[in-house]
């Protein structure tokens, strides 16, 4: 390539060169594709032994060559890790999804990793990319089948460390523990493997109750319904008043009546501030630090007695 004067410009046309000498040797193949049924599966797995195990420095190197544009350091990354892949989806088994379908879902979240990954940090790729790997298998367990989920508010703050677990894994070089993450999101240990814990507790409501297959969670649903209005309102009551049982006297008057709790209707700020008779401002922030305590008492405790 050359300038406006003629000359070539050399950090393009070495870009390019670096790009295709460390690239070379590499076969191309669409090892990415996933295997459909159990004989292509065995090939799949037979073909990996093709790509060789990467040395740091090499990692290092493609990366940075991957984040110029070079989609044959790219490629050569993932093909690479793909091993490391199949790895991981095999402790993902008998939970949803076959081995080649969690083995799709995991070279997603490969691709991914090779996408976000920062080689000036200066840590292992392998680390880094085994959170983006689970993630991406986690996420299609999850999402096939009939399942019953978490609530939205609780698969945010899993997000929440496992984006913080994706940060020590490649500042710190390992898998980061409860332990770490507590210290970086403000929660107790306990708290955190709490959450994390809950991926793996969501139910398909097609899975058999049994060994031998015969009934589904399902088709229990209906027999165990004993619904009494009654019973289920006082219930509701009883669990209003533990959650509210922490605020003062005047944010548990801000919350009732903001959120239509204990017989009240929905108000506004300003029909509760003229209610209480405090300034509309005085009740976003009562509304506001009342809220902050009901998330902190909300906590998985309930939620991991729920779904154990």
């Amino acid at each position: 390539m050359k300038d406006a004067a003629g000359a070539s410009t050399p950090n393009q046309d070495d870009s390019e060169t670096k790009c295709q000498r460390d690239v070379k040797d590499t076969a191309l193949a669409s090892t990415t594709s996933q295997p459909a049924n159990a004989d292509s599966l065995q090939l799949y797995l037979a073909q990996l032994n093709r790509f060789p195990l990467l040395k740091h420095e090499h990692v290092v190197e493609l990366s940075r060559n991957e984040k110029t544009g070079c989609k044959l350091s790219r490629q050569r990354l993932i093909e690479s890790n793909l091993r490391l892949v199949v790895k991981i989806a095999r402790s993902y088994q008998n939970r949803g999804l076959d081995m080649s379908d969690l083995i799709e879902e995991g070279n997603v979240g490969l691709i991914r990793a090779v996408e976000k990954f920062d080689a000036e940090l200066g840590y292992r790729f392998s680390t880094y990319a085994t959170w983006w790997i689970r993630e991406s298998i986690e996420r299609g367990i999850m999402n096939t089948g009939r399942t019953i989920r978490l609530p939205v508010h609780v698969i945010k703050e899993m997000n929440v460390y496992i984006r913080e677990a994706r940060k020590l894994a490649q500042t710190e070089e390992h898998e980061a523990s409860s332990e770490e993450i507590a210290v970086k999101v403000g929660k107790t240990a306990a708290h955190v493997e709490s959450i994390l814990n809950l991926r793996d507790k969501t139910l398909s409501l097609d899975s058999a109750l049994s060994a031998e297959g015969e009934g589904s969670f399902v088709d229990t649903l209906v027999d165990q319904i004993d619904f009494n209005e009654t019973q289920e309102e006082e219930n509701v009551h009883r669990s209003l008043n533990g959650l509210v049982a922490d605020l003062n006297s005047q944010e548990k008057e801000v919350i009732v009546r903001r959120f239509g709790l204990f017989q009240y209707e929905p108000m506004t700020l300003t029909e509760v501030g003229r209610d209480v008779g405090i300034t509309r401002e005085r009740v976003r922030k009562l509304q506001n630090e009342a809220l902050r305590k009901l998330k902190d008492r909300l906590t998985i405790d309930q939620l991991a007695q729920f779904y154990s």
